[in-house]
């Protein structure tokens, strides 16, 4: 359900169930949606809840006051609310009726304010907020975003993206994952866990004490003998496992969620334990993440030791993901296509895509030039919000189940060549055609090629 999500909107409804479990409320309710969305304080919309001297604090004062909370048992899961699920659900229509391919934080904002089934309107005006007259604002700068997200393939909504739950059985591919979570049920089940979390995850990294991976984060400080002092001084969440079914905290499913997205950007067909340290650095919540910062580990220097070696192993895709990216800043644009994927691949020049193009005679100058007229220039260009489009993305899906089905341990150029010949309507396939060249010339260049290795 999450797969759209922002970084920032997904922080908000981690932040929603974190102030629940605080509250030791049986669900997460539309209360503490409104007060993670308060809690938030940068961009437009928190400026127009400043404006009204809307703050946290007022607002958690003017709630408590109401609200009566149902006290959980802390060892089971906490669910979402019938409100909290219909304002999640209304928040996806409205992005979807705005035209974007992601669901912001605005989109949350609008969906909440708006919702008069629930209190959280009532909650706003008891404290001064003017709700008809802040809608307008805030539709406008979705609508803005929706602009800034354009790109002729963002509209396509062909299938659907794939999620975590869809992919499970992907992190059980390679065998040191394999054995992360095999210890990490044992330590579930020696628990009477219910839900696995970043914590036990990590602690079970920690383990294989004799892995490159362990080395790098004893460099940082991070031992298991220390990792699991700072653990036991932590109410862990607790987790359920049934075969290879695995129920994940809100914090571990979007860690997991950005392991599985690296692993593919990196280059590899398998998500390996250095992955899952990256995505939980990119999640930058969880147990174990503040296990992390208490030993005062800085993010960037971290990932920057792990990536490293792995870079060493796995340069062909790792070059043309971030030559697409380049290329992308080239035009202006905060988006990366098909088309970028393909300027990547010519680009990175030494891999069997690039090979296979250079004797079809398409050259970099050229293919810059068709790229251009077909997406046109922009000035949108943003590093951190760049994305790829859907279609990018299941290209390097495809290529990634080309490359396990291969035995291959990395996704290389042929891989990613070969997959955006499945796609005959992308933006990669018309400039190839504009070049002069087919589906069935590429295909046959990289069997020819891959025969040879």
């Amino acid at each position: 359900m999450f797969e759209k999500f922002t970084e920032k909107a997904l922080n908000v409804i981690v932040e929603a169930q974190n102030i629940a479990i605080y509250d030791h409320s049986d669900k997460v309710l539309s209360e503490h949606l409104l007060l993670a969305l308060v809690k938030e304080t940068k961009g437009f919309c928190a400026k127009i809840f400043k404006s009204y001297n809307i703050t946290y604090e007022r607002l958690a004062e003017e709630i408590y006051l109401t609200l009566n909370l149902e006290e959980a048992d802390m060892t089971s899961s906490i669910p979402f609310s019938n409100d909290f699920k219909r304002i999640l659900q209304r928040t996806m229509n409205l992005a979807e009726q705005s035209g974007n391919s992601t669901v912001h934080y605005e989109h949350l904002v609008l969906a909440a304010i708006t919702d008069k089934e629930s209190r959280i309107p009532q909650y706003l005006e008891n404290i001064g907020f003017d709700i008809e007259k802040s809608r307008p604002l805030i539709e406008k700068l979705v609508q803005r975003k929706s602009k800034k997200d354009y790109h002729p393939e963002l509209d396509e909504n062909k299938e659907p993206e794939v999620n975590l739950t869809q992919e499970t059985d992907s992190l059980f591919d390679n065998p040191e994952s394999a054995k992360v979570f095999e210890r990490a049920v044992a330590k579930l089940s020696a628990s009477n866990y219910e839900i696995l979390g970043t914590e036990q995850i990590i602690s079970s990294i920690l383990e294989g004490k004799d892995s490159d991976l362990t080395k790098i984060l004893a460099q940082f400080g991070v031992t298991e003998e220390l990792f699991e002092e700072k653990l036991s001084r932590v109410q862990s969440r607790q987790a359920e496992y049934e075969g290879r079914q695995i129920v994940f905290t809100p914090n571990a499913f979007i860690a997991m969620s950005l392991a599985l997205q690296t692993a593919k950007e990196l280059g590899s067909s398998e998500v390996l334990p250095e992955h899952m340290i990256l995505g939980l650095l990119k999640t930058k919540k969880g147990v174990a993440y503040n296990i992390f910062k208490e030993l005062h580990i800085n993010d960037d220097d971290l990932a920057h030791g792990i990536i490293k070696p792995i870079e060493k192993q796995m340069p062909e895709t790792l070059t043309i993901l971030r030559l697409a990216k380049q290329e992308a800043r080239r035009l202006g644009r905060n988006v990366v296509g098909t088309e970028m994927f393909l300027l990547g691949i010519i680009g990175e020049a030494t891999g069997i895509g690039a090979v296979v193009l250079n004797e079809l005679e398409i050259n970099i100058r050229d293919a810059r030039l068709v790229v251009e007229k077909i997406v046109g220039a922009g000035n949108e260009y943003s590093d951190s919000e760049i994305v790829f489009t859907k279609r990018a993305k299941r290209v390097l899906e495809t290529a990634w189940e080309y490359a396990k089905k291969a035995n291959k341990t990395k996704i290389e150029s042929s891989d990613l060549l070969w997959a955006i010949t499945t796609e005959p309507n992308s933006l990669a396939m018309q400039a190839l055609e504009q070049l002069g060249t087919d589906v069935v010339e590429i295909r046959e260049g990289i069997k020819k090629h891959s025969v040879k290795q």
